[in-house]
């Protein structure tokens, strides 16, 4: 259910360059946001055009929240940061989009 106008279904299409990292499949795409909060901030996205999470059929659901998992997991260790930060949108750009933001604690001297 492709939208026409939909930024990032053109992304999944390959309408629109994008750098794509960590995972792609027929159900999910992940790329480093364009303004990004952190370095490796990341958007993992699945390739069906919905707006809300809660809107998405269960298994396209638990397919983008594995995939999300498994990228935080790879970012953690990539950028050596204390946690990711998890972040479920659909408002600014209206396909469901997963931040992930790599992040850390500060340390007491």
């Amino acid at each position: 259910m492709e939208q026409t106008d939909c930024i990032f279904c053109k992304i999944v299409a390959g309408d629109i360059p994008s750098r794509k990292v960590h995972h792609e499949d027929e159900s999910v795409v992940s790329f480093l946001d364009i303004n990004p909060q952190a370095a490796g901030h990341t958007l993992v996205i699945p390739t069906e055009h919905y707006t809300w999470f809660q809107d998405m059929p269960d298994a396209a659901y638990d397919n983008l929240m594995r995939a999300s998992k498994r990228i935080a997991r790879e970012l953690k260790a990539e950028h050596k940061a204390d946690f990711i930060k998890l972040r479920i949108d659909g408002r600014d750009v209206p396909h469901v989009h997963v931040h992930l933001i790599p992040q850390f604690l500060q340390k007491s001297s």
